[in-house]
């Protein structure tokens, strides 16, 4: 089966876009983050017309985050434990049944935390502290889950085209990319690095600057899988290509074949 991510930067505006990866890649299932509308403006009739279920976590004009399954959801929950007063709509999770068993799949859209001197980076790592404890919790029950997103962390140089330029945004600061090995730390795989130790492997390039057409790129969109995912990890892949789409978001696809039988 094949799962993917993608920070589409608006569902209405991108919806073409949408439907032809969808043609294309035929996930199996699909988290997308920044759908940027209220649940009822999710153009759900064309992905449903794919065979696609559909369950949204909208915000208007913000955030925002959608699962795609090919598989009916068996349960579905929306927001991160941790922080009531949270209202912004980052966090959905569904389980679906397989052949063998369950897959649990979280869609998230990490706090970006910028400007890093004001309010917004506490707010960024208090989110990273939730999802830490999120994992820990799910993480015992020892069935395969895969947190799948845009994190909006830059994990290592490698993953960023000028590491020097990026020392002190919050994406590449050395307390975000601490939480995230916390998270690696308790046993999740980062799954493009699980099969690809090559620099340059990208996910988002700005809109300014020509940073496309340099690739000036940054690695922040991740698939993290629980070790009953990665055991069954085929390969991994990031569909760059959908970035030179006429107005693409600015985020590309990431997906990762995994060697369950769907039921």
């Amino acid at each position: 089966m094949r799962i993917a991510t993608w920070n589409v930067n608006s569902v209405r505006q991108r919806i073409e876009l949408l439907v032809s990866w969808l043609k294309e890649c035929s996930p199996d299932i699909v988290c997308l983050q920044e759908i940027k509308c209220v649940d009822d403006a999710f153009p759900r009739l064309e992905v449903e017309a794919l065979g696609y279920n559909v369950v949204t976590h909208g915000q208007k004009t913000f955030n925002g985050v959608a699962l795609l399954s090919k598989l009916p959801f068996d349960e579905t929950k929306s927001g991160l434990a941790g922080d009531d007063e949270d209202a912004h709509a980052r966090f959905l999770e569904g389980v679906v049944t397989l052949k063998q068993g369950v897959i649990r799949v979280a869609c998230l859209y990490l706090p970006n935390g910028n400007p890093a001197n004001t309010d917004k980076y506490p707010y960024k790592l208090k989110w990273m502290s939730r999802l830490l404890e999120y994992s820990k919790e799910r993480l015992k029950a020892e069935e395969p889950l895969i947190l799948a997103g845009d994190f909006n962390v830059i994990p290592a140089a490698r993953d960023v085209y000028n590491p020097a330029a990026w020392a002190d945004d919050a994406l590449f600061r050395p307390q975000t990319r601490e939480a995230f090995q916390s998270l690696l730390g308790l046993g999740l795989t980062d799954a493009l690095r699980a099969v690809n130790d090559e620099p340059g492997q990208y996910t988002f390039w700005d809109y300014q600057a020509g940073a496309w057409q340099k690739n000036w790129g940054l690695r922040i969109d991740h698939l993290l899988m629980s070790p009953q995912a990665s055991d069954r990890l085929i390969d991994v892949g990031i569909d760059s290509y959908v970035r030179a789409w006429e107005k693409p978001s600015d985020h590309v696809p990431v997906w990762a074949d995994l060697d369950f039988e769907i039921a």
